[in-house]
């Protein structure tokens, strides 16, 4: 397997999307709902188009695994994980808080992430081993060791019903202890603002892979501790994710557990 191929295709392909989206952007969108909240617009499908097009085009053989196309099968073992625009609502309702999010996966384990806000021209990478950067510059996550010094970010599921008691409980207690929480509406971003130290935590849940395989590259990539609510080892197929700079990350499980 080639790194620095994948790294090189993946840049493309999220420049190229980046592109489309800013093309897109302050414009009136086509909205339509995959949900009662969940949304979609033409620039999320001619992303997610101009994206596999590229991969398919640099590994016809690989499999890929998108959010609005769901799975194109190939070889198991090379599959790229693709959100086209994560942050889809805040980009219909005009607020630059939404990225593209490219990660790919060898045998199973997460190699490489991009994440690349295209408004504000960041790009967060991740490569396995190598480390973590934002704009080509070496990125770590802060050192804070104290939860009432933290700054922490969380975000919601589209389906709230279910889940809002249990939801409230850990939201009133996070907010409680740290000094304070943001709630961006995506969690690629939220990620990555965890690994260049601007947030101390971040936890969601019932995220898609999409929402997290790049982010999850980048972060742990940047020192972070990343886990399920119950600080057992996070997988992009779980439901739950904690991600915080190390130091606090016990102090914010404890909280989680309901």
């Amino acid at each position: 397997m080639d790194v620095q191929r994948i790294r090189d295709v993946g840049l493309a392909a999220g420049a190229r999307a980046g592109e489309i989206l800013c093309n897109y952007w302050g414009k009136t969108h086509t909205v339509e709902k995959k949900g009662a909240t969940d949304l979609v617009t033409e620039a999320d499908l001619a992303s997610e188009k101009a994206i596999t097009q590229l991969i398919r085009t640099a590994f016809p053989e690989h499999s890929i695994l998108a959010e609005e196309s769901g799975i194109t099968f190939g070889t198991d073992s090379c599959r790229w994980i693709i959100d086209p625009l994560d942050g889809t609502t805040n980009f219909a309702h005009g607020l630059p808080e939404f990225t593209v999010s490219i990660a790919f996966a060898y045998e199973e384990e997460l190699v490489f992430g991009l994440v690349l806000n295209p408004v504000t021209e960041e790009l967060f990478c991740g490569i396995r081993g190598r480390g973590a950067t934002l704009n080509g510059r070496a990125i770590q996550v802060s050192s804070a060791d104290n939860l009432g010094e933290s700054l922490l970010v969380t975000g919601f599921p589209y389906e709230l019903k279910p889940v809002i008691d249990p939801l409230m409980q850990r939201l009133e207690r996070c907010l409680m202890a740290a000094q304070g929480i943001r709630r961006l509406g995506s969690a690629a971003l939220d990620l990555c603002y965890v690994a260049c130290g601007r947030f101390e935590g971040f936890w969601e849940q019932n995220l898609a892979p999409w929402d997290t395989a790049a982010g999850v590259v980048i972060a742990q990539e940047a020192g972070a501790t990343i886990s399920d609510f119950s600080n057992e080892p996070y997988s992009i197929e779980k439901k739950e994710i904690l991600a915080t700079n190390g130091h606090i990350h016990e102090k914010l499980a404890t909280l989680l557990r309901l």
